[in-house]
């Protein structure tokens, strides 16, 4: 095992310090009434996009994907991936350019395909509300990121009031989707006096592979002996999920500790776009919290660990067996071969496990009536093991270690100033400075004795001779204007430096060796990968600005308009691997290298009441329209997986206790594509959806149908159709699959419905 006691200690101490004083039993201690000097503005900047909990309520039934619930956000889309772990995408950048919150804490993660990403950890159940930073984002919530930040929050704990007596509600929830038969179930409940909250909640959700709108290949073939996969059926889709959470909470006074101990464990998800599918992940996490309000302000802690054991290997629509009994390699009906050993291989497991311990500190001052003060700072610290035990053929005889004992640990801190300047005019002025620290022990491939496949040895001998430590500092700095001449509109400027280092899976994966590289993809475009211990931290410079025009109360109509422009000097984005040649139409194996970057889009929304009080209910038109354009300006290419130009428009019917909506989404063509990853391009769709739902007093009924005329389309950003087939061969001969050029389609028409009880 790594030495982890430096975080371990610091984890105890700041138990002991925020969790001694407040729970002592020492009621003097306890600030029944705290004065604060100076008022805490109304609304902070700059404005996040908010979901609101019946948008979240409605979307929950159709999905069981969290990330999906961001979609009709203005300037999110979604990378495509399993079933419950596709990536937000804000203003073209994604993963890890992105800093995603769960619960106040930073998840990582811990696969080389990015597969348990750190939306997937929590079910759309249990989501309470969400926001989206996009663009220009506070140095208080960002941080180690070149886009946005997605904040996600379970339900805050409740509290009897006081002489009530025991506070006890649940909540059951259950759902069926047609396509796939996905279903699932939620559970609940709360216990609760004056000071002490318990609250426990659960939730599962399976699918079998979902069916396109339409045929999309030409062939049957899996590689498994009497297993096949008709036309329209997109392999690898299937998934099993299962979220688990315990919050415990103590109030005192002024003072609030939560304790949440949260479990996952998924058995299975496949992937469409990756060549191995995740065959178990089970993580659990312990995060604790404390607020206090004190009469100079508010005090807000936080340390969390989390343990992550991940494997993966061929599911059911992937060729498991290679190699054959004679002898040969190149066998294609899939037959079992024997003996294991130097020409035969069953699967090929990998595996990786990690630990997270991290800790925040921060506090917000109210110096004076308009200003407010906001500095802290956090640390965290990373482990990951990534190992490939032998299976046989080129696969034997020893473990391949991918990383060993890579570490990434960050230091950071942070001031922001917010002021009220007069009652139009609102600023906001904040400095990070991280400093990002990565590191990786020797490795070695199967073999350490040649002759090995591939490049193995000489490979992992060039990796162990470079000296793999670094160092980054990186600075964060953000400045924000609002102009609010009165209640009907109001504009917004604002500029920002944003840093990023590389993550492990960009700096050290070191084989070249073609099968190892291809096992080295978190984009999903086919691809391998061999990692970069030279790369730069990512820089990005972001100016933006927002208009916003509305009615008084913002509820009859509202605009906003949104452009921004973002150049990102060093980012990571990839070539062809030096001394070889790709070629057109094939996957190839790519490096990470820094080049320089621009992005510039607009996002448009708004709403408008068409029609209210007649015998129908009242009706309200919205819809958003989203641009973005990417380009490496260093070889004029294309970014990778950005989405092209696309709208919704969505007519709204509320009546008494039902609401209805249907909804038009249109999608252009995707022709600016990435040349260098032989990113494949795809049509414009238009897309019809229905959804509803009743609410009665402890009951609600959501029913709905997705892709209504049960139209085929192509994922724009769902990557490489390498679902079924023989995977782990990166371009396989001619009647083999996959070959390149097949997108990963949507799926087809979805009747769902859902339902769910308060008690």
């Amino acid at each position: 095992m790594h030495n982890t006691s430096t975080p371990r200690r610091l984890t105890l101490l700041v138990l002991a310090a925020i969790a001694s004083p407040a729970w002592a039993g020492d009621d003097s201690y306890a600030l029944e009434e705290v004065v604060v000097s100076g008022q805490r503005m109304a609304e902070a900047l700059p404005e996040a996009a908010t979901l609101t909990s019946e948008q979240i309520a409605t979307l929950k039934p159709a999905t069981s994907d969290t990330a999906s619930l961001l979609r009709d956000v203005p300037g999110v889309s979604l990378y495509g991936a399993g079933g419950v772990s596709s990536l937000p995408v804000v203003h073209g950048l994604a993963d890890d350019r992105l800093r995603t919150l769960v619960d106040g804490a930073d998840t990582i993660s811990t696969c080389p395909n990015h597969m348990n990403p750190a939306l997937s950890y929590i079910d759309p159940s249990q989501v309470a509300d969400a926001k989206v930073y996009a663009g220009v984002t506070p140095v208080s919530v960002g941080g180690d990121s070149t886009g946005g930040t997605v904040v996600v929050n379970s339900a805050a704990p409740e509290f009897a009031s006081a002489g009530s007596g025991l506070l006890t509600k649940g909540e059951l929830g259950a759902f069926y989707r047609s396509n796939g038969h996905a279903s699932g179930a939620n559970a609940a409940v709360t216990l609760a006096g004056e000071n002490l909250s318990i609250r426990y909640s659960g939730a599962t959700a399976k699918s079998d592979n979902y069916k396109a709108g339409g045929d999309f290949k030409d062939y049957l073939f899996t590689g498994r002996i009497g297993h096949t996969l008709p036309y329209d059926e997109v392999g690898s889709t299937a998934y099993k999920s299962i979220d688990q959470s315990l919050d415990i909470a103590l109030r005192g006074g002024a003072h609030l500790l939560d304790l949440k101990l949260s479990r996952q464990h998924i058995p299975y998800e496949n992937f469409a776009n990756q060549r191995m599918d995740l065959t178990g992940n089970d993580s659990d996490k312990v995060n604790l919290s404390y607020t206090g309000l004190f009469g100079w302000g508010t005090l807000k802690a936080r340390v969390y660990h989390e343990e992550t054991e991940h494997a993966m290997d061929f599911g059911a629509d992937k060729r498991f067996w290679y190699g054959s009994a004679s002898g040969g390699s190149t066998a294609t009906d899939g037959t079992p071969c024997s003996p294991i050993g130097s020409t035969c291989a069953a699967g090929m497991p990998m595996n990786a496990e990690s630990r997270t311990n991290g800790l925040a500190l921060s506090a917000e001052l109210p110096v004076s009536e308009n200003d407010v003060v906001r500095i802290g700072s956090e640390l965290q610290f990373y482990r990951l093991d990534d190992w490939w035990p032998p299976s046989g053929g080129g696969m034997w005889p020893g473990t391949f270690w991918n990383i060993n004992n890579g570490t990434r640990d960050r230091y950071a801190l942070f001031g922001e100033w917010e002021a009220k300047l007069d009652e139009r005019w609102t600023t906001l002025l904040g400095v990070r400075h991280e400093i990002v620290k990565a590191d990786t022990d020797d490795v070695e491939g199967y073999c350490t004795v040649a002759p090995c496949g591939g490049s193995q040895l000489t490979d992992s001998a060039a990796f162990n001779a470079l000296d793999r430590k670094r160092t980054d500092h990186n600075w964060d700095l953000t400045g924000l204007a609002r102009y609010t001449p009165d209640a009907t509109h109001s504009y917004e400027i604002g500029l920002a430096q944003k840093t990023r280092s590389p993550n492990l899976y960009e700096l050290y994966p070191w084989s070249t060796w073609t099968m190892a590289a291809v096992m080295n993809n978190f984009v999903g475009d086919g691809n391998g990968y061999v990692g970069n211990p030279d790369l730069d931290p990512e820089v990005a410079h972001t100016v933006s600005f927002a208009a916003d025009w509305h009615d008084a109360g913002n509820r009859a109509w509202g605009v906003r308009i949104a452009p921004y422009y973002t150049h990102v000097r060093d980012y990571i984005d990839a070539q062809c691997r030096p001394g070889t040649t790709c070629t057109a139409g094939k996957f190839n194996v790519l490096q990470y290298v820094n080049q320089t970057a621009r992005l510039y889009g607009v996002d448009l929304s708004g709403h408008a009441r068409v029609a209210q009080d007649t015998g129908y209910g009242d009706f309200t038109l919205s819809g958003l329209v989203n641009y973005v354009r990417g380009k490496n300006t260093d070889t004029d290419d294309g970014l990778y997986n950005v989405m092209p130009l696309n709208a919704k428009l969505a007519l709204t019917q509320n009546l008494g206790r039902w609401t209805g909506t249907l909804e038009a989404q249109f999608v252009a063509g995707k022709h600016d594509v990435s040349a260098a990853r032989n990113e494949i391009e795809t049509g414009g769709y238009s897309l019809f959806n229905l959804r509803g739902s009743y609410q009665w007093q402890h009951l609600r009924l959501d029913v709905g149908v997705d892709n209504l005329f049960d139209r085929y389309y192509d994922l724009p950003l769902g990557g490489a159709y390498v679902g079924q087939g023989t995977t782990m061969a990166i371009n396989p001969p001619v009647g083999n699959y996959p070959q390149w050029g097949t997108a990963v389609p949507g799926p087809g028409r979805s009747l769902y419905v859902g339902l769910s009880a308060r008690f």
